[in-house]
C-alpha cells in the first residue's frame, strides 16, 4: 500500500502539519484522530488496517491529519469564545493548506468525505457543515457536537456559535439552507454502549444533531448500534469498516 508522510505548513498553530496519505486512487477521505491526536493514531489503531482492502482496490484514499485540540478545544485554560478562535485558525488550515495539498495528489478538486470517531466525528462534521462546497459527505463515529458541553466557561460569542453544530444547524435558514440540502449527507454512528453516554454525551448528541438535520431537511443518516459497540477503538473500527470501505 503507498504511504506518505507530508509535513503541510501551519504557521497559524505552530509550524508544520503532519498528514499520511495511504492509496494511489479512489474517493478521498479526510480522517480526524481523537481528542489530541495525531495523524498516525488511526494507523496505531488499526483503522487504516481494516480500510487496507478497499484503499489497495483503489475505491477510496485516506488522509490522517494531526489535530490542533490541546492547543484549542481542550485547553480548559481559556474561554469557549477563545478556543473556539483558536479552532478557527485550524480549520483555516484545512481548508487553505491541506485540501489543496489533498486535490493536488488527486489531480483534480474532487469532493472530500470528512470521517472521525470521538472528537474526531465533531470534526468531521463541523467542517462539513461549514463547508459542503469541498466535502459533501461527513461520517461521524461516536461524537459530541455541542463544544460548549466540553468544560466551558467564560463568553459565548460568534467564533463558538458558528462552530456548534447543535446551536447553528437550527438556525439554518434561505438560499443556504437550500443549497446545504442538495449539495450535503451527513452520516451520523454511535453505539449503545459504556462510555457513549456518560461521560461522553455522544449518545444523546448524535440523537439531537439528527433530529436537528432531518427538522431542516437536510440528508442525514442515522445508524444507532447496541450495547456491544462502546466508545473505543473496536467499535470504530467495525464502524469504519461498514461505512468507509464503499464510498468509491
Amino acid at each position: 500500500m503507498r504511504r506518505e508522510v507530508w509535513q503541510v505548513q501551519a504557521p497559524s498553530v505552530g509550524g508544520a502539519g503532519q498528514v499520511i496519505a495511504y492509496g494511489h486512487w479512489g474517493r478521498p477521505i479526510l480522517y480526524f484522530p481523537c481528542e489530541g491526536g495525531s495523524a498516525g493514531d488511526i494507523e496505531g489503531n488499526g483503522i487504516i488496517h481494516v480500510l487496507a482492502g478497499a484503499i489497495e482496490a483503489g475505491r477510496i484514499k485516506v488522509y490522517a491529519v494531526d489535530t490542533n485540540d490541546s492547543w484549542s478545544w481542550s485547553n480548559t485554560s481559556i474561554s469557549m469564545e477563545e478556543r473556539a478562535r483558536r479552532h478557527n485558525a485550524y480549520h483555516s488550515w484545512i481548508t487553505d493548506e491541506v485540501v489543496p495539498a489533498i486535490h493536488g495528489d488527486c489531480g483534480q478538486a474532487v469532493p472530500i468525505t470528512t470521517a472521525g470517531a470521538s472528537m474526531g466525528a465533531y470534526h468531521a462534521v463541523n467542517l462539513a457543515l461549514r463547508r459542503a462546497d469541498l466535502f459533501p459527505h461527513a461520517i461521524g463515529m461516536s461524537g459530541n457536537y455541542d463544544p460548549s458541553a466540553w468544560h466551558g466557561w467564560g463568553e459565548h460569542g460568534d467564533a463558538l456559535y458558528f462552530n456548534n453544530p447543535l446551536a447553528n444547524v437550527a438556525n439554518l435558514h434561505g438560499d443556504h439552507l437550500m443549497w446545504l440540502r442538495s449539495r450535503l449527507l451527513v452520516t451520523l454512528v454511535v453505539g449503545s454502549g459504556a462510555f457513549e453516554e456518560h461521560p461522553t454525551g455522544a449518545l444523546t448528541s448524535t440523537r439531537a444533531l439528527a433530529e436537528a438535520l432531518w427538522h431542516k431537511a437536510i440528508p442525514c443518516e442515522l445508524d444507532v448500534w447496541g450495547q456491544d459497540s462502546p466508545h473505543d477503538w473496536d467499535s470504530w473500527r467495525r464502524m469504519a469498516v461498514k461505512h468507509l470501505t464503499d464510498l468509491g
